[in-house]
């Protein structure tokens, strides 16, 4: 709900248009010009910025005459009268700006508000502006330094910028934490977990039908456990995510992430572990001696195309790891077949490359850490959530469609097969 001074603050827009329409007004500014010389000797800008300034004021005034009549000329049916002015600001290229502000008042002693200077001070948002500029890289202590245009612009200090950051990526984290799902056709939702400032947290990603990405949704805790990925996904089935849908879910490493999407799922979704978590798991067991052979044996039976040759070089290595490192071994047991989705699936090649890890999410991230680089201390709040929200809004900009987008139809074709179409009953795809 709007407030008032926000109402008459519209309602004067309106009625400049209004004015502006009717009657079209010219508008003439008259400037010496040694005083523009003077200008372009520090540059161009510097005539444009002054120039502009000029003619705002010239703008003010011609709505004040429009309101109030022509100076100094007797009017009988006057309305409202000239009352001085103060100083006031506009906003542009993301700093304030002092101009001074006419002001105008009713006979009966109300204070009319200038649809022009409305304008001026509503401006360029100055929060997008400054959430854009530290999205870049600039942070808040070198903001002024770096963005000050007008030698008289104010609001540039460090404290002031903070200040608009929060609210700018507070309003870009509920924005994306409110986004609608109720119509959203998704072939594979991606979740992850990530450490990050000394939390973790868990982000979903979304691939579209038509291979677009987008960023679901982020959860933080202490732990990656089934409570917050439960959180993350009851979330996403308020905002209207149809968990009936057949999907692929495409899962880290851990066994909380897997009980979560069943639970909101069905025991039949479909589940890909992430092979690249697996193959860091594993590899995290053994020493350095043992890594690259390990490493090469199942990089080789993931990129085998067959299902069964695949698992079977699996159950070879796991034999060979249950005399080596039986840590290992069982790393590589746990979730073994889910890790096999993809193959079992008989997805083509290019798409299974795309979706037999959670490199996308892990690929935004790694954006999210050149965003955050000049944070210097975390606090408590939603400080991190707005942070990691806002720099995988920069990364969902920079999206393109996943590889192989246009095999999806392969996939949905398979996942359907695999639908239960009565409690109890599972299609199953014929062996061939």
């Amino acid at each position: 709900m709007k407030k008032p001074y926000q109402i008459e603050s519209q309602r004067a827009v309106q009625q400049l248009e209004a004015m502006a329409a009717d009657g079209n007004p010219a508008v003439q500014m008259v400037l010496p010009l040694a005083e523009l010389v003077g200008w372009l000797h520090k540059g161009v800008g510097e005539l444009i910025r002054q120039a502009g300034l000029q003619l705002m004021d010239r703008v003010m005034q011609e709505e004040v005459r429009q309101l109030v009549g022509e100076r100094s000329q007797r009017q009988p049916e006057r309305t409202a009268s000239r009352w001085g002015s103060e100083l006031g600001y506009c906003v542009v290229m993301g700093q304030k700006v002092a101009i001074p502000r006419p002001r105008v008042r009713t006979t009966d002693d109300q204070e009319v508000r200038l649809g022009s200077y409305e304008m001026f001070h509503r401006g360029e948002p100055l929060t997008e502006t400054v959430w854009a500029k530290l999205m870049l890289g600039l942070s808040t202590r070198k903001y002024g330094q770096a963005i000050r245009e007008f030698t008289e612009a104010y609001g540039l200090e460090k404290s002031a910028v903070s200040e608009h950051f929060i609210e700018a990526s507070r309003a870009k984290l509920q924005e994306m934490m409110e986004r609608r799902l109720d119509k959203t056709r998704l072939c594979a939702l991606l979740i992850d977990a990530t450490p990050f400032a000394g939390q973790q947290i868990v982000a979903a990603l979304g691939i579209h039908e038509d291979g677009r990405k987008t960023i679901l949704g982020i959860r933080q805790g202490a732990t990656e456990n089934a409570t917050v990925v439960g959180e993350l996904l009851g979330d996403l089935a308020n905002r209207g995510l149809d968990f009936t849908q057949p999907r692929l879910y495409v899962l880290d490493g851990g066994k909380a992430l897997a009980v979560a999407v069943k639970k909101y799922a069905g025991e039949s979704a479909a589940i890909q572990r992430c092979q690249v978590h697996k193959r860091r798991n594993v590899l995290d067991h053994l020493t350095d001696e043992y890594k690259a052979a390990v490493a090469t044996k199942l990089n080789a039976a993931y990129a085998l195309e067959d299902y069964a040759a695949a698992k079977q070089s699996l159950n070879a290595l796991h034999r060979e790891l249950m005399e080596l490192n039986p840590s290992a071994a069982r790393s590589l047991g746990e979730g073994l077949e889910e890790t096999l989705t993809v193959h079992r699936l008989h997805l083509p090649m290019q798409l299974r490359k795309s979706l037999a890890s959670t490199n996308v999410i892990e690929s935004a991230f790694s954006i999210v850490e050149q965003v955050c680089k000049n944070v210097k201390r975390w606090h408590g709040g939603d400080q991190r959530e707005r942070w990691v929200g806002s720099g995988l809004l920069v990364a969902e900009k920079r999206f393109r469609r996943v590889q192989g987008y246009k095999q999806i139809p392969a996939l949905i074709k398979e996942l359907e097969a695999l639908t239960p179409s009565k409690p109890g009953v599972v299609k199953r795809r014929k062996a061939s």
